[in-house]
């Protein structure tokens, strides 16, 4: 993913200000996608010199609102259906595949962490889950859907972190 096609699909539900899409970043996508706020501004500068998205209306104190175009629909749904594959990296499995290099303890401390740190996470999705008024309106409805994918992974990285931690114990 990239930021482009997150401001893209932001903006596909409705128009917005720089602001207004740091708070939907904050509410929506933080999970998922992080951004400051000096990237998502250049961000929208550069997708308004693409003709991807173009400013609705200006107010005060420079404040603008931002539309997607005709070309930036053209553009999130091309990106949408593309499902190439793409280069994985995953720093943690890298560290996985090389925990030869510390002593068995230390590997297993990973692991602990690694299932903590999941644990963390998913217990942060739930409460976010359980705070959230859904409705049936697009952003509940593959806002759900995305929530329970990140409620899923951290639950199977804590599986597979205690296994892994279990199957070192065995053979050390």
């Amino acid at each position: 993913m990239s930021l482009r096609h997150a401001v893209l699909g932001l903006l596909s539900e409705e128009p917005g200000s720089g602001w207004d899409l740091m708070q939907k970043f904050d509410i929506s996508l933080r999970h998922a996608w992080t951004a400051t706020q000096s990237q998502v501004y250049g961000e929208l500068a550069k997708l308004a010199d693409t003709g991807l998205i173009t400013v609705a209306e200006e107010g005060p104190r420079g404040r603008k609102v931002y539309e997607i175009t005709q070309e930036g629909r053209v553009e999130l749904r091309r990106w949408m259906i593309d499902v190439a594959p793409r280069p994985r990296r995953d720093d943690l499995i890298l560290r996985v595949f090389f925990l030869n290099a510390v002593s068995p303890e230390e590997a297993r401390a990973f692991l602990s962490r690694i299932a903590e740190a999941a644990s963390e996470r998913h217990e942060e999705l739930r409460e976010l889950h359980d705070r959230i008024d859904w409705s049936d309106d697009a952003l509940s409805v593959y806002g759900a859907l995305a929530l329970d994918w990140g409620l899923r992974l951290e639950a199977m990285q804590r599986e597979w972190a205690d296994w892994a931690r279990t199957k070192l114990r065995d053979q050390t």
